[in-house]
């Protein structure tokens, strides 16, 4: 389950995939519809996950698909997907 920080106590609630989407498209700096590695690993570590620089790079290895070294809109679901094996709990 994703971790909500309330006066520094971890409270975890479920998210739908489309709040995960919504959650991870806020980390798109440049606003060009794709995440990078750099922008996967600074959402990561935002939202308090460990090893953010192996997590992003495999994350781009097993969901992208077209291989340009982004996470595109067409390939965001199965990224969800993937990112659930860390906790997030998608209703």
């Amino acid at each position: 389950m994703p971790w909500l920080i309330l006066n520094h106590r971890k409270v975890s609630y479920p998210l739908s995939e489309e709040q995960v989407k919504g959650m991870l498209k806020k980390y798109d700096k440049n606003k060009d519809g794709k995440l990078s590695k750099h922008e996967l690993i600074l959402a990561f570590k935002e939202m308090g996950l460990h090893f953010c620089r192996w997590k992003a790079g495999k994350a781009l290895r097993l969901t992208d698909n077209n291989c340009d070294g982004y996470i595109n809109e067409d390939e965001m679901s199965e990224f969800v997907h993937y990112a659930s094996r860390w906790g997030f709990k998608i209703s």
